[in-house]
This record gives structure tokens, sequence and C-alpha cells, in this order.
């Protein structure tokens, strides 16, 4: 599903046009106010905001996936601690252990003799025999830890440069058509090793800096195997899949990205559970943040309000649960969804990829993977549950809604489409050659289905379609056209719509109309 270097140059001008990122675009923007201009409510009755059981979805995660999720407290307010590239300096070494069953290593050994010379076979076979006899096992090293953080080099061990040995790994890397290339290396000492880091880093744009410290910790950790200096953990101590333990990490820790006021975030941090998810199919590593209601009691069954764009809704949440403290709403469990923190997006390229082109991929992610998880980890009452997207968000929930008939989970009974920049869809099925009728049509949902059984709240900015307007090609509906026709098809089907225009640019209402929206969907009881 990767799209070329081409593809993501020619709709330069579409990303840049579908931004709506919290941050002040021009003053004029900044002093609109997000009071409702135009308002037309549907006249459906409140909707109860528990169920008598929590839903249960089929959870689809693939066992790599599920061996990806980690579960933990909140970590978006933590400081990375300063790291010392001098190896003089006081460091820490720890090592975890992993024991490899005699017998499965003997057949594998075996299964590949073709592919070793007789020295590598001998020094093999020479290994398990002498485990056999001491009874001690085979015991190989995990990536080693230094001063808390995972080394992210392979290191060797303390014997293997002995008698003129080489350092052989096979390495696989994906090259400029997306094919995976496998190549087999090997080092003839470790400082050979060490320069071929050295090169990699450089490749991958390290600083000189981060580069001085991935080669100290690769250092620390092969000295500390050779010398036997070091603190062994326990099988099972360290979680490998939570990225955040890797140096990697920090070096691209883009917390700093995320936009949000520290001391409201500080006051809910306990009530917020943090999870790490990596789908195969998007091939992308997410950060959940699950803002649980006050008083929260896990028998008790909640509905959802489910946020896309979490680097910037993420930041409402404390306000939207402080409605529920006031009791001006009732207590419903909020779930924002971004990159994991290693991910930087200031184009938003990622972002337009994902929510626009690869729609469908991320439509499989929420309801067959995240929401089942979440369902599995908390009471979650699905049928009144509420997805919402702006932007480029609006363009997936519109997605999402008129596909959610062709999915066995229905985690999401609601759906806010929120100033859907459907132009920008536009521009890239011209691109691909697509038929535009597709969405427009939205998505033939109306063929397959006589009625549409979930509620819609429709709502954009009165003032916003000007902020793009360079953007615009001709045949271009505007945002505020695409949202009236949208309007009009849903009218047309009896759709249980409510629609709101708000007094505003393209996004400045929208810490508002969530606000709205939960006192008005979920009211206290």
């Amino acid at each position: 599903m990767k799209k070329t270097v081409t593809l993501l140059l020619i709709l330069a001008m579409t990303l840049s046009m579908t931004a709506c990122a919290g941050k002040q675009e021009s003053t004029s923007q900044a002093e609109s106010s997000p009071t409702m201009a135009q308002t037309e409510n549907s006249t459906a009755e409140p909707i109860q905001t528990q169920s008598l059981a929590p839903t249960k979805l089929t959870n689809k995660m693939t066992e790599t996936e599920l061996d990806t999720v980690t579960k933990h407290a909140l970590t978006l307010l933590d400081e990375p601690p300063e790291l010392s590239s001098d190896p003089n300096a006081e460091h820490k070494v720890s090592i975890e252990f992993q024991t490899i069953d005699l017998e499965n290593w003997r057949n594998s050994i075996n299964e590949n003799r073709d592919e070793m010379t007789d020295d590598e076979y001998k020094e093999a076979m020479k290994k398990i025999q002498k485990a056999e006899e001491t009874g001690e096992g085979l015991r190989y090293p995990l990536p080693p830890i230094v001063d808390g953080y995972i080394v992210a080099n392979s290191v060797p061990e303390a014997d293997v440069f002995e008698n003129g040995g080489l350092y052989k790994f096979t390495t696989s890397t994906i090259d400029e058509n997306g094919e995976w290339q496998v190549k087999d290396l090997s080092f003839a000492s470790f400082e050979e090793y060490l320069d071929y880091i050295r090169e990699q880093d450089a490749k991958q744009g390290f600083t000189e800096e981060e580069t001085d410290l991935d080669i100290c910790f690769t250092q620390l950790a092969y000295d500390a195997l050779c010398s036997g200096n070091y603190e062994e953990l326990p099988a099972g101590a360290v979680d490998r899949n939570d990225t955040s333990q890797y140096l990697w990490s920090y070096f691209h820790n883009y917390r700093s990205d995320w936009e949000y006021n520290r001391e409201e975030v500080e006051e809910i941090k306990d009530s917020v559970d943090e999870i790490y998810v990596y789908d195969e199919e998007l091939q992308r590593s997410f950060t959940v943040h699950v803002t649980l209601p006050p008083d929260y009691e896990k028998a008790k069954t909640y509905p959802v309000f489910f946020l896309t764009d979490g680097i910037w809704r993420f930041g409402n949440c404390p306000a939207l649960r402080k409605c529920m403290e006031n009791k001006e709403a009732a207590p419903v469990i909020l779930v924002s969804l971004y990159y994991s923190y290693d991910v930087t997006d200031p184009d938003q390229g990622l972002r337009y990829e994902d929510l626009v082109i690869n729609r469908s991929e991320l439509l499989d992610f929420i309801t067959d993977n995240l929401m089942p998880y979440l369902c599995e980890n908390y009471n979650i009452d699905c049928g009144n549950s509420t997805l919402y997207g702006h932007s480029d968000g609006g363009v997936f929930t519109h997605y999402a809604l008129f596909n959610s008939d062709q999915y066995e989970n229905q985690p999401f009974g609601h759906y806010i489409i929120g100033s859907p920049a459907l132009w920008g869809l536009k521009h890239y099925n011209e691109y691909e050659g697509i038929s535009n009728d597709i969405y427009m049509n939205d998505y033939d949902y109306f063929v397959r289905n006589e009625t549409l059984s979930k509620t819609v709240f429709l709502c954009a900015g009165s003032q916003e379609d000007p902020d793009y307007a360079d953007n615009y090609r001709e045949g271009d509906d505007t945002t505020l056209e695409g949202v009236a026709k949208l309007k009009e098809r849903l009218e047309s089907h009896n759709a249980d719509l409510t629609y709101k225009l708000y007094e505003s640019h393209h996004y400045q209402y929208i810490p508002e109309m969530l606000i709205e929206y939960l006192k008005e969907k979920y009211p206290y009881k």
C-alpha cells in the first residue's frame, strides 16, 4: 500500500490544504468565534448512556499484532533522561538471557547445514555438546540494556572474534522500489563492526551526538558481555515490544509535537491508560489514549467517544472529562488515536495517506483490531459509541459510516463528520484514475441498504472556504459545497441527521463542538 515519492510530491499541494492542526493560523482566523450560526437538530430521543451488557466484537488481530500490544500508564508527560556518551561516566548494563532448546537448535543447524561453512558447523555443534555436558543449557543474550535503554544494534558474543572468528549476521532493508533486499554481512573485528554502525547511522540521518551515543552504548554492552560485569535480568523482565524502551526512541522522541495543556493533563493522568499497538496491514505503530470517566467501575458498561487525530484531540480530553465531573454529561470512555511517539508528521503526509488514501485499511484496523481489543479490556456499549473525524478525518468518517455495513463488527452507532475535505480525496482519485462517483454516491451504501441505521452529526465552519481558496482546482466543490451536498443526500434518505454550521474557520470550532456534542448525545441522567 506504500505510495511512491512521486505520488507524494504530486499531492503536496493537497496536503497543505487539508492540514487542520490546533495551531493558530492567521490573526483573522484566530479571532473568529466558534459560536453556532446555524443549527438543524434531529428530533430523535436522547440515547441511553448504558446498555445491559458490554458489546462483543471479534478480535481479528494477527499473532504478530497481538504480541506487540502493550498497555501502561501515561508516558506523554515523561521527560527523556540525560544520557552520556562518555564511556568513563557511570553507566549500568543489564542483560537478559534466552535459553535455547538444544534439540530444536540441533535440528535447525542440521536443516541449514548447506548454508554453513565446515568451521561454522563444527563450532555450533561444539557449543551444543558443551551445553549438554555441563547441563547449563545453551543461553544467548538478548539485546542488552544500557542506562535503561535497549541497545538497538546487535551485539556480538564475547568470544566471537577469538582465533580469527568472524561476526556474521543477515540484514534486510527496503530499497527505493519498496522491495526487500537481504544481505549477509561479516566483520573481522569489533572496531570494523562499529565503523559499519557509524555508516548506517549517517544514512539514517543521525546527528553526530546521536551516533556517539549509539556507538558508546554498543561498546559498553559488548565490553560488559566480555568482562561479565553486568546485571543479569530474569527471563521476561523486559517488554521488548514496547518501542519506547529502545535507544532509537530516545533519538526520535516527538512528544513535543503533541498539543495539550500540561497542567490539565497532569490532573487526569491517573485516569489515562496508554496503549501501544502495531498494525501489519498499514505497517504503522499507534499510540492510543484511553481516558476513563470519573468514578469508573470495571463492572459497568460505558459508550466510547473515539477521536481521530489524537495529537491534537487528546488535548481536549481534560475538558471533556471535566464535563463528566461537573455532571454536565454522562460518563463515557474517551479514546484518542495517533501515531507512536517516535513518529513526526510536520507536513501531515502520513495523516493524509492513512485518513484519505488508506482509509479502507485504517477502518479495518479500528473495526477489527483496535475496538475489539478495547472491548476485551473495558466494558463498552458499541451501539452507543461515537467515531469522530475532522477535515481528512472527516473524509475518513464519511467512508467509515457508508462502509460500516460491510463489517461483521459494529463498534459505532454514531458518526461525526466534521468539515470533510472531500476535494482532497477527489485530487487523489483523479491522479489514480478512480471515479469520483464512488464517494459522491456515498460508496453505494443506499444501493445496498434501504435505510441508514446510524446517527450522523455533520458540521463545518461558515468561514472556512476562503482559508484554502488557492488550493481548489477548477471543478472542485469547496468544503462547504461538499458538506451541503452530503447534507442533501442524507436528508433525501431520511437519515437521523444533526447538522450544525458554526461561525468559525476550519478548525477553531472543534473544542466547543466536542463539548457540545458530549453534553447533547450523552446527557447526564
